[in-house]
């Protein structure tokens, strides 16, 4: 990075080489450590480009400058100047180079110092992070941020972000601004509400995506929309969503899925090259949705590893073991070099499945002698046939799956990359890509006993499934396919996309499926449908999760580290003290009131006595 040259600095920290020798230059940062050795006083100084060793010598830069040094603290902020020198050797005649940084064999004599700001003892240096639990690093997000790590993710994003805008620019793609503030149209995840002061007991909602409103461009005749957008929905927090992050928007009209797909191939090959300096396929391999439920158990497959799934139901159903014989489904997976587990191991599996739905799972190991341990003896009937149908070898493990094919494809699913991280199958430096296509367009909601849309109400369905939408047969509606498809990375999906339905009368129908009625249609999407009975175009579309993004090109688990300023697991922001209650001018000009949740029972203690709980239930 190129200094903008101020009277606090001609270089940055990181930018002085050999060929400055001699010169003199003026740097500014913080003191990330210091070393009093008297006469010498050693710091290194850090900015956002690296770090650069500077040395007060009193003989060099007199008594007051000395004195001065000797006064710094970590995270003092200085402004210095001195000379470039090479660091030479020690009295042994050891090199004094620091092979680890980039300015590691030179040094800054330093001549003059301005301390610009005192810093007392802070709560944990850049350094020191990985001691340091998270809340109270996202607490004290600015010094969190000083690390290098950071300063190097916020970098990749930033170069990441100019990348798509360039890239896409240059195809002729324009950057369009849609509103923050929306109409709620809840159909998948919740959304944020805004109150509205001009209409009392009215709402805005924070955009989950600028789904409609994309559309509604390509209506307007704009051909080629992209934006890097934030997004918010009012979803829990985990270690790989936030509650609100960003990503690229793309939308274009008179097109398929092939050409939204091959623009995207061409961007993501622009930012893997110029990020990791690799390649990535051109074209990425396709697979039908079906295929990677049932070879996978999983709509993103990792496709770093084997592993697939085998179904076995007819050899499942001859035996008499009854939990396969009364199945409607049975899958096993080969786990390899699994029979090493204990049954402890094994037991712990079983315990564990039972949170994705299943009643147990089943195990058995692969001996010398066959089958053994496990649920061995109710299969010794189809042994070799479930041997020569999965390739078990000896010393691996078949774990198997029955219930309902959901059910057994989720269970083995996460099966499959539990054993990939416990076993260490997963090369992290690999990069494993494929497009899932042809998504069903409904899954059946049992809860809420309706359909729902598998990616967004606007995905249009396959051109020969058209007629399907008339239809009210279950098994029918459900074998309709849509034109989605998904971009997946290692088990990651970091895009997805569709072609929309561009017609009024398709658009009506599928609204209807999704048991919304005309009322509902027109009381939520009458602006769409209105813009759709007047020429719209085929468009299409995709978004890429950037954070997401970000997490892989610099191999981070946590979404919150690739997030300048990211939210909790619950949400919160306690850097801030977000959300916070407001003042009850601020509910009155917005005519609202807050009901506070009743407070709790009053609990016993461990001699059973009741105690009151201080305060009570909220007026609402």
């Amino acid at each position: 990075m190129e200094a903008v040259q101020t009277r606090y600095r001609t270089h940055t920290c990181g930018q002085i080489r050999e060929s400055d020798v001699g010169k003199t230059v003026r740097l500014a940062g913080w003191v990330h450590n210091y070393r009093d050795h008297g006469k010498l006083v050693l710091i290194d100084l850090r900015d956002r480009d690296g770090l650069t060793q500077v040395v007060f010598d009193v003989d060099e830069c007199g008594p007051a400058i000395h004195e001065s040094a000797r006064r710094l603290r970590s995270e003092w902020v200085v402004s210095l100047e001195g000379v470039v020198a090479d660091r030479g050797v020690d009295e042994k005649g050891r090199s004094r180079e620091n092979p680890k940084l980039a300015t590691g064999k030179v040094e800054v004599r330093a001549k003059s110092l301005e301390i610009l700001s005192e810093s007392p003892t802070p709560p944990f240096t850049p350094s020191e992070h990985e001691t340091v639990n998270e809340e109270k690093r996202l607490e004290y997000r600015y010094i969190d941020l000083r690390r290098q790590e950071m300063q190097e993710t916020l970098r990749t994003r930033y170069r990441v972000t100019k990348m798509m805008r360039d890239y896409l620019g240059d195809l002729g793609f324009w950057e369009i601004e849609t509103p923050f503030l929306t109409k709620s149209t809840p159909e998948g995840a919740r959304d944020f509400l805004v109150p509205s002061r001009f209409v009392p007991g009215s709402f805005y909602a924070l955009p989950q995506s600028p789904q409609l409103f994309k559309q509604l461009l390509m209506v307007a005749g704009c051909d080629k929309y992209m934006q890097i957008v934030r997004c918010f929905r009012d979803e829990d927090p985990r270690a790989d969503r936030q509650a609100e992050f960003t990503q690229l928007d793309v939308e274009m009209a008179f097109i398929d899925r092939e050409n939204i797909i091959s623009i995207m191939e061409g961007l993501l090959g622009t930012i893997w090259k110029d990020v990791l300096k690799l390649e990535i396929p051109n074209p990425i391999p396709h697979i039908e949705y079906d295929d990677a439920i049932h070879k996978y158990g999983s709509d993103r497959p990792d496709l770093r590893f084997g592993m697939e799934l085998f179904d076995i139901t007819d050899l499942a159903h001859t035996t008499d073991f009854g939990v396969f014989k009364n199945a409607p489904m049975v899958k096993a997976i080969v786990v390899p070099g699994g029979g090493k587990l204990s049954r402890k191991e094994t037991d712990a599996l079983a315990e564990w499945s039972k949170g994705f739905g299943a009643k147990g799972l089943a195990v058995t190991k692969i001996t010398p002698a066959g089958l053994d341990t496990g649920v061995a003896k109710f299969l010794a009937g189809i042994a070799p046939q479930l041997i020569e149908r999965t390739g078990a070898k000896e010393g691996d493990l078949l774990a198997f799956a029955a219930d309902r094919p959901k059910v057994v494809h989720k269970v083995l699913g996460e099966l499959r990359l539990k054993m990939a991280r416990d076993l260490k199958l997963t090369p992290s430096t690999e990069f494993a890509w494929v497009w899932v296509v042809n998504f069903p367009l409904f899954e059946y909601d049992e809860e809420e006993k309706r359909y729902v849309a598998t990616h967004h109400p606007f995905t249009a369905p396959l051109d020969e499934d058209l007629a399907k939408l008339d239809s009210r047969d279950r098994e029918v509606v459900e074998s309709i396919k849509s034109k989605a498809y998904d971009i997946v990375v290692n088990g990651s999906e970091v895009g997805g996309g569709s072609i929309r339905i561009h017609r009024m009368d398709v658009q009506q129908k599928v609204f209807s499926l999704l048991g919304i009625d005309d009322t509902a249609q027109k009381a939520k999407f009458g602006f769409l449908l209105d813009a759709l009975q007047y020429g719209a175009p085929p468009p299409g579309g995709i978004a890429l999760g950037l954070d997401r993004l970000i997490m892989i090109l610099r191999g981070i688990t946590n979404i919150r580290d690739v997030i300048a300023f990211p939210k909790t697991q619950s949400g919160a922001d306690v850097m801030s003290g977000a959300p916070s209650p407001v003042d009850e001018k601020q509910l009155r000009e917005v005519n609202i009131r807050v009901a506070q949740p009743p407070a709790k029972a009053p609990e016993p203690d461990v001699h059973g006595t009741v105690h009151k709980h201080a305060g009570g239930a909220g007026k609402p």
